[in-house]
């Protein structure tokens, strides 16, 4: 089945880079103020969702859903559950890392979300791209400047890291001391990242 990407009210400076994560049959959800990047995107969206307190509804010949103001989810944790409802099983986030510390945190959450769902998801800003490592490993190729592991559950042991300048061996990285931070692929080669138990945010930081 085809990928879902949702698209929030995040700051987007580095269009051309996410355009060019995009694909033509990738199924478009646009999130509230996420419709202000429409027409940088240039992107039809399949969907719009939101309680449109931070953009007006455009009333486009698009399936809308709209949203009450008060309620437990956000407009964007809203768009991943209706997509599960709707059989996706392969996520893209942008738009969803920014200004808002809050928002962000609720963002990265969703990837966890997703993979206890068995589902695979990523978000991609201007600069990095994040995912969950947890029952398979990991690989991320030298054309990134640095990635970082982050414990954000408050278990993951059993870590393994190979072809990288900082390598690890049955570690464990705890919440309280995350020391996984800038590491670097080994010039020339694939960087291998794998968890026994528990996950890790995997953010890695591109050139």
């Amino acid at each position: 089945m085809k990928r879902c990407v949702i698209v929030g009210g995040a700051g987007i400076n580095n269009y051309d880079l996410i355009r060019e994560t995009l694909c033509a049959d990738d199924y478009m959800i646009y999130c509230d103020s996420g419709l202000k990047h429409l027409s940088e995107l240039q992107t039809k969206p399949d969907l719009i969702v939101g309680d449109f307190d931070s953009h007006e509804n455009p009333h486009l010949d698009v399936e809308t859903i709209v949203l009450p103001c008060v309620k437990d989810d956000t407009d964007t944790v809203f768009a991943v559950k209706e997509a599960i409802k709707r059989g996706f099983d392969d996520f893209l986030l942008i738009g969803v890392v920014g200004a808002r510390l809050d928002h962000t945190l609720c963002n990265v959450s969703l990837l966890l979300y997703l993979d206890s769902l068995g589902k695979t998801g990523c978000i991609i800003d201007d600069y990095s791209e994040m995912e969950i490592v947890s029952g398979k490993p990991a690989f991320i190729d030298d054309q990134y400047s640095f990635f970082s592991l982050l414990n954000i559950t408050g278990f993951a042991k059993g870590i393994t890291i190979t072809g990288a300048k900082y390598e690890l061996s049955d570690a464990e990285i705890t919440c309280e001391y995350q020391y996984g931070v800038s590491n670097e692929v080994t010039p020339g080669e694939t960087a291998s990242v794998s968890v026994a138990d528990g996950k890790l945010l995997l953010i890695k930081i591109r050139k």
